[in-house]
């Protein structure tokens, strides 16, 4: 036998066993692996919040509150909330407040919703110009709204109501308040 045709021969093998090696790491590659589960977690996650702005005279404001909610069926939800807002009168004051809540929503029937939200704001205001002499703000606030509304698919319309109203520290205007919620 010649050197050229044990050579061929030699690298023919080599080949065959690369071949073969490669099939059976593949192989085993792909039947090795345990099956994915897809989580699902995330399928039953929608996101939503509410965006804010206002101006006016000399007066800014604006809001930005996100939440999510996780629906454990088609009638109950329970879900978390941040708030931040910033708001001011020109000589007047300046405000920024923070904070936090826990959301509950319930639909007896598909278009009806009922909620109930806790919520905690930390306050700091502080006087400017003619109004100076105030002392500054800086404190928390809770607030414990029971709320309804009509719901149709992800959009809700409807009225809440603060049931831990304070006039004197709320940040809201009155203890009624409209609110739309959107989650996608």
């Amino acid at each position: 036998m010649n050197t050229r045709s044990f050579s061929l021969h030699k690298l023919a093998l080599i080949y065959i066993a690369l071949l073969l090696v490669t099939h059976a790491v593949k192989a085993q590659e792909n039947n090795d692996e345990p099956p994915k589960i897809k989580s699902e977690f995330w399928k039953k996650v929608r996101f939503g919040g509410g965006l804010g702005l206002g101006t006016g005279n000399g007066f800014f404001s604006a809001t930005l509150a996100p939440s999510a909610i996780y629906e454990f069926n088609n009638n109950i939800a329970l879900g978390l909330g941040l708030n931040g807002t910033y708001s001011s009168r020109k000589d007047q004051f300046s405000s920024t407040i923070l904070g936090g809540s826990i959301i509950s929503l319930f639909s007896p029937i598909r278009e009806i919703q009922l909620s109930a939200e806790f919520e905690e704001l930390h306050v700091n205001r502080k006087y400017k110009g003619a109004f100076s002499s105030l002392e500054d703000d800086n404190y928390w606030y809770p607030a414990l709204f029971i709320g309804a509304g009509y719901r149709n698919n992800n959009f809700t319309i409807g009225i809440r109501y603060d049931v831990l109203y304070d006039d004197e520290k709320s940040i809201y205007q009155n203890a009624w308040a409209p609110f739309v919620r959107v989650y996608f």
